[in-house]
């Protein structure tokens, strides 16, 4: 307490002298002061006081207008004042108090009486800086365990994603290459960032379903026999990746296939796999009409669903699996284009175009490494 800040102002050097003198006694160290009014907010501002002790009747700034730039100021507005007054009347007292003064000291000071009021100020101005940090600590406490907390979910969601992808594909990055093409096109669509950060880990598990296909099936690099594509009709979102690659026929027995993916995702309240679970269901749905499970068409398509159809699509093209070879980028782009106002929505395609650097880059950051 000995080293608390504490500053005087009164335009009478005698009265700095004196309160200054009774301070120093008691073990007070530092200790600033001034007599000329106006210079008392700059020096609160360089000084940082932990207690001011303030005259009322000044020239050129009345003490009582410095106390109310003080309480005005969010910085300053805890700093205790105690008013040194000549001023006995309970006007004034009354004025003072309302102005936000700590406590009062009529002059001329009482040497003891001083001291014990400091003193008493001070005690409080400890516990609640005490307070206060403890409040702080708790706060950033409490922001520290969230992050853990979040970072934690979203360990957990891509946990489970990579356990689908890893069933045809070793070094999983398709799940996290479709969740940042995800998020790429919705900023560019102009999605709000609360949204970003749900759509980016809830694109990731589109193809959760495929956890429910057994591996004689889903690493079969040749044609499925109709018996053999009956099982991938439990799987959800097996993906155009697959689709795309089977004769006209066969190829429909797959969008008629049970969503297991949606049904993985049954009765979640966290909004991420809530959204997944529409992801998961509607992202082979296409524009025209003509996609799978629900032949949904045109905006009846969740936009994350029509996002995430972009970003699942160009990752399939681009990379190599047991049953293709990646096409060119150019290639892919070009098939994208194709799809326009069929399988693809065309403001969301345009989104994709538009930041074709980035996502280039993405795929180039988290591109497959054969070993």
């Amino acid at each position: 307490m000995k080293q608390s800040r504490i500053l005087i102002v009164d335009d009478e050097p005698l009265n700095i002298a004196v309160v200054q003198g009774y301070l120093e006694m008691e073990g007070y160290q530092c200790i600033r002061s001034t007599d000329f009014a106006v210079d008392a907010l700059p020096m609160v501002e360089q000084f940082r006081p932990d207690l001011i002790l303030l005259d009322i009747h000044m020239p050129e700034v009345n003490g009582l207008e410095i106390l109310k730039a003080l309480r005005a100021d969010s910085e300053f507005s805890t700093i205790p004042v105690v008013i040194l007054t000549a001023t006995s009347t309970d006007e004034t007292k009354l004025e003072a108090l309302q102005c936000g003064a700590t406590d009062l000291l009529s002059k001329p000071v009482h040497q003891g009486e001083m001291l014990a009021r400091i003193r008493n100020v001070l005690t409080v101005k400890s516990y609640q800086d005490r307070l206060r940090g403890y409040s702080e600590e708790l706060e950033l406490a409490v922001r520290k365990r969230t992050a853990e907390l979040e970072a934690s979910r979203l360990e957990v969601i891509q946990c489970l994603a990579r356990a689908a992808e890893f069933r045809d594909d070793d070094t999983g990055q398709h799940i996290i290459r479709v969740g940042r093409y995800a998020r790429i096109i919705g900023e560019e669509l102009g999605l709000s960032k609360d949204f970003l950060e749900v759509l980016e880990p809830a694109a990731q598990l589109h193809d959760v379903g495929k956890i429910g296909v057994p591996d004689a099936i889903l690493l079969k690099p040749g044609k499925l026999t109709p018996e053999e594509y009956e099982v991938m009709q439990k799987h959800c979102g097996f993906g155009k990746k697959i689709v795309d690659c089977l004769p006209a026929r066969e190829a429909e027995i797959i969008r008629n296939h049970a969503e297991l993916g949606a049904n993985i995702l049954e009765n979640v309240r966290s909004p991420i796999l809530a959204m997944a679970k529409r992801i998961a269901l509607t992202h082979h749905e296409r524009w025209d009409g003509t996609g799978y499970p629900m032949r949904l068409a045109g905006s009846e398509i969740p936009l994350e669903g029509r996002i995430t159809a972009v970003a699942d699509v160009f990752d399939a093209l681009s990379s190599k699996r047991i049953y293709k070879a990646e096409f060119p980028l150019g290639k892919c782009f070009e098939l994208l284009e194709e799809g326009r106002g069929t399988q693809f929505d065309p403001a969301v395609l345009d989104a994709f175009f538009a930041r074709r650097e980035q996502i280039v880059r993405v795929r180039i950051e988290l591109a497959d490494v054969d070993a």
